[in-house]
């Protein structure tokens, strides 16, 4: 085993190797006894390594890159008739002509540079072994025919093995997640990973987005060629193309939109009101803090925005704070400054709830939403850092000296948390 295997995580090493295994063994078996039904097997590896070629163009942080190959994988797995005609090609197979798909996929992709990497790779395997395992042998013993019949009961247990299959995805996708967190050397002096609840909320979360999508044209796709043989597959694929393509153009303006944003904030570095990439590592602490805290993806959303801006109020002063610290101004005076900064969000067009957030920062921490109280706790952090007299582990202490009064004990505690990760390191400037 390489060196670099060996660095890589328990739940790492071994969703890879459930994955390699399952791979090996599908591909062995369809080589040995010989491709069942070869018109369907090419019909779906193609819409597979079709959809796994639409990666191109993703969106960094793009839940589903390739949801037609995803949707033509759970198709396959959960096929049984074909145009009114049983299959039998077996859940080894599913997976042999999913992995030789990928393979093929694979080829332009590593050539750019660019593609799913192993885990993606690994999760994609599992997932649709899981739900090929779960349908297969029920439908070729024929008691799925005997329990479900053809009528909508057959459809709902479709639908049930692909809530489940989702489900399955989901808890593979947060433990590969939480996994990743912890560096292997912060792991071996104690430290602790990210929970799972929070990351396990956030991938159930966004099954109701492109998940669903995926889930549905999966077993639509199934019960159409169940009826209407292979020519129902093109038919069915355009739909999930025209949400990838609107999904695909969200995200491109979602990401232009939070770059306008992040030039916006560096308003105040530009003009010496703040240090250089202050308000990056505040912004980065308090999405940390928030996944801490459970909360969901809209309101990590508001809480960075929030975090970027919370100090554009200081241009309206004439002379800037020493070292951009508003933490060791007077309470009056952070209070004007965030009232200044939310009108000045207000009128820049974005989202009324950052603009709350950015006026309430310097209010008492009891009358502040959940959001106002990360970003007052953690921007204090990073200005007691900044001033270079404690360290962090005495801007941490000076944090909780000031709970009950300033700031919320279970931020600043989550906080903590956040930073014992990264080794109670603050994030480098620039």
């Amino acid at each position: 085993m390489s060196p670099r295997w060996v660095r890589l995580p328990p739940v790492v090493l071994a969703v890879r190797g459930a994955a390699l295994a399952l791979a090996a063994a599908g591909l062995g078996h369809t080589l040995w006894h010989g491709v069942r039904e070869p018109g369907h097997a090419l019909a779906f590896g193609v819409l597979v390594t079709i959809g796994e070629l639409a990666r191109w163009g993703a969106q960094p942080g793009e839940r589903e890159p390739a949801p037609l190959g995803a949707a033509g994988a759970l198709a396959y797995a959960l096929l049984g008739s074909s145009g009114g005609e049983p299959t039998s090609h077996g859940a080894l197979q599913v997976i042999a002509v999913l992995v030789a798909a990928q393979l093929v996929a694979s080829v332009p992709h590593v050539a750019r540079g660019s593609g799913p990497g192993p885990d993606q790779v690994a999760r994609r395997i599992v997932t649709v072994a899981f739900a090929a395992v779960c349908f297969q042998p029920l439908y070729n013993s024929g008691r799925s025919a005997s329990w479900f019949g053809d009528g909508p009961y057959y459809a709902a247990f479709l639908l049930v093995l692909l809530g489940l299959t989702a489900l399955c995805d989901a808890v593979l996708g947060a433990l590969l997640l939480r996994a990743r967190t912890l560096p292997r050397s912060l792991r071996a002096v104690g430290a602790t990973p990210v929970p799972y609840g929070p990351l396990l909320r956030d991938e159930l979360r966004a099954l109701r987005g492109i998940g669903s999508a995926v889930c549905a044209t999966g077993a639509v796709m199934a019960l159409g060629v169940a009826v209407a043989g292979l020519w129902a597959l093109p038919v069915l694929c355009v739909p999930l193309l025209l949400t990838q393509v609107s999904f695909r153009r969200f995200a491109a303006v979602r990401t232009t939109y939070r770059q306008t944003i992040a030039s916006l904030a560096r308003s105040t570095e530009i003009a010496g009101y703040t240090p250089h990439g202050h308000a990056r590592r505040v912004a980065a602490l308090c999405t940390a803090v928030g996944r801490e805290m459970g909360l969901s993806g809209p309101e990590l959303t508001v809480l960075e925005y929030a975090a970027l801006m919370h100090d554009i109020g200081q241009l309206s002063l004439v002379d800037p704070v020493p070292a951009g610290a508003t933490a060791a101004l007077p309470a009056a005076e952070q209070r004007r400054i965030a009232l200044l900064g939310g009108a000045v969000v207000r009128q820049t067009g974005v989202d009324t709830e950052v603009a709350v957030v950015v006026e309430q920062q310097a209010d008492p921490y009891r009358e502040q939403p959940l959001a106002a109280r990360i970003v007052r706790a953690v921007n204090a952090y990073d200005d007691l850092c900044g001033e270079g007299l404690s360290g962090p582990l005495g801007a941490l202490e000076q944090l909780r000296l000031g709970t009950g009064r300033d700031y919320q004990s279970q931020v600043v505690e989550s906080l903590a948390r956040v930073l014992a990760r990264g080794g109670l390191t603050p994030v480098p400037p620039g």
